[in-house]
């Protein structure tokens, strides 16, 4: 069957939008995830966000995102952290950065439910292309679609393109991104 770039685009689209109703939540990191666990339950089985979820613990986030939610997470790879400059990591997992720590983290944190057909819908509809959003910790985030991608910005203007999208959590959903996105 010969498919027109309309009939391509529409396809797409309705397989962002039907999500889990119709397809399995990925495997992220080796592990499934499973939509009756909630954030963290999930996030300490992905061998790709152990970084992450050391952080998180360091930063005593655990209980917030255990919490009801919904929450929309963008959680940052292991690579990412590893692509900051040298000690960084470390740095910030010491006791007293646990502030700055918090800070980065609640970075990636939006308080609601976002897929990514529902960014790149709002993104495509908005004057300028993205689609703002407040983060935990007051900061701001923006999406926008780039080459048939989903990207994530943060305030400085860094960009961290969702590499597995819609990972649904009883409590919100994860969306995965190459890049450890900084408050100012």
């Amino acid at each position: 069957m010969k498919t027109t770039g309309k009939t391509s685009a529409l396809v797409l689209a309705f397989a962002l939008i039907s999500g889990p109703a119709l397809a399995e939540n990925p495997m992220v990191g080796g592990a499934a995830m499973y939509e009756n666990k909630n954030i963290v339950e999930n996030a300490v089985n992905s061998k790709d966000h152990t970084t992450l979820v050391a952080a998180v613990k360091a930063a005593g986030l655990v209980d917030a995102l255990q919490g009801a939610g919904p929450f929309t997470v963008f959680a940052p790879v292991n690579d990412a952290f590893a692509a900051l400059p040298a000690g960084t990591v470390d740095t910030l997992l010491k006791p007293e950065n646990k502030d700055m720590l918090t800070k980065i983290l609640t970075a990636h944190v939006v308080a609601g439910h976002y897929t990514t057909a529902q960014m790149a819908k709002k993104a495509k509809a908005s004057k300028d292309g993205y689609f703002n959003m407040t983060t935990l910790s007051g900061d701001h985030l923006s999406a926008k679609m780039k080459g048939g991608s989903l990207y994530i910005y943060d305030e400085s203007g860094t960009a961290g393109k969702v590499t597995i999208s819609d990972v649904e959590q009883s409590n919100g959903v994860i969306q995965v991104v190459n890049k450890v996105l900084l408050p100012k």
